[in-house]
Parts: C-alpha cells; structure tokens; sequence
C-alpha cells in the first residue's frame, strides 16, 4: 500500500513516519512536498469526517542497519570516519538557547546542518542539486554512508535523512536515542 505521510509544519513529522515505516521495512512510502500548508493553498480537494479503508496486514521487519545506539554513538567519538549531524537550529547546537533538553549543546565533534535549510521558503523541499551541494560542503570529504544524523528527539533528523535522499545520497542512519 502507497502511504502519503504529510503534517502542517515543516515536514519533520511526516520524514519521521517516513523513516520509521521504511525501518520497519515498508518502502513503499513518501512525503507530501509542502505538507498540508502547500495542499490548501493549491486549493487541492479536502473532505473533513472519518475515511475508512480495508484492513491490511503488516509484517514489520526492522533494518538495524539503519539505525545506530548511544554505544555506537560513543565509539564514533573516536572514528574519523563517521560524521555526526545535528539537525537542531544553530542557537541549540552552539548551546546559546536551549528550549527542551536538559543539557545545551551537541555530541563533541559534531558539525550542524539545520533541517529547515533543506526547504524552499514555500516550505517545499530544495532541488536534489542544491541539497546535494549543500550535504558534499558538510561532509567534506565523507560518503553519506559516514554520515549519522542526529537532534534533540530523532524527529527533525529524519528531515536531514529524506533531503539526503531526494538528493540521491543514501546510506545514512539515525541516532534515535538522541
């Protein structure tokens, strides 16, 4: 089954329920370019009330691969080549403003690529071209497959992951426990 995921923000949400059925082992998913927002400016067909659909049967079949733990975190600290990726705006990854967790700051060694800088200002994602320049100048010099991208929640962290792979640069995982 085709699953369309979409949210009213800035696709984060929805890159999550992305990511998260494509761990599970379901690809056949993507996400709505501009969310709700860019639907009902388009003035595209919306209906209001309960849909209802066919029951379907899942079998969820995890791809560790794609994921990496708080111990493989800590030994990446000293591999030169992984990459960490903080996702969280500037003033969270420089520990100037701290909102939501209980420590300011990021992972040593960590380099910032805030997940908003992959959108259009219409809140559609950039061009696979611009994105993929934007990811080669971050990673200077490591494959995607180095990259582990990371936030406060594993949430804005899944943006970074899908930019990467409309970009078609593949191969990145997730710090979930972040």
């Amino acid at each position: 089954v085709q699953v369309v995921a979409y949210d009213q923000d800035s696709g984060m949400y929805a890159s999550r329920l992305w990511w998260s059925l494509r761990y599970l082992g379901h690809d056949n998913v993507a996400v709505l370019d501009g969310g709700w927002a860019k639907w009902k400016r388009e003035a595209r067909p919306t209906t209001s009330g309960e849909e209802h659909r066919a029951p379907m049967i899942f079998g969820a079949k995890p791809r560790q691969g794609m994921q990496v733990s708080m111990d493989e975190v800590a030994a990446l600290l000293n591999d030169k080549w992984s990459l960490l990726v903080d996702a969280r705006s500037p003033e969270r990854f420089e520990g100037r403003a701290e909102p939501i967790d209980k420590l300011p700051g990021h992972i040593p060694g960590a380099v910032n690529h805030f997940f908003k800088t992959n959108l259009a200002e219409d809140g559609t994602m950039l061009a696979p071209d611009r994105l993929r320049r934007a990811f080669h100048d971050l990673f200077a010099g490591h494959a995607a497959s180095d990259a582990v991208m990371y936030c406060g929640s594993g949430v804005t962290a899944c943006q970074n992951l899908l930019a990467m792979e409309h970009a078609g640069l593949s191969g990145a995982r997730l710090y979930v426990g972040s």
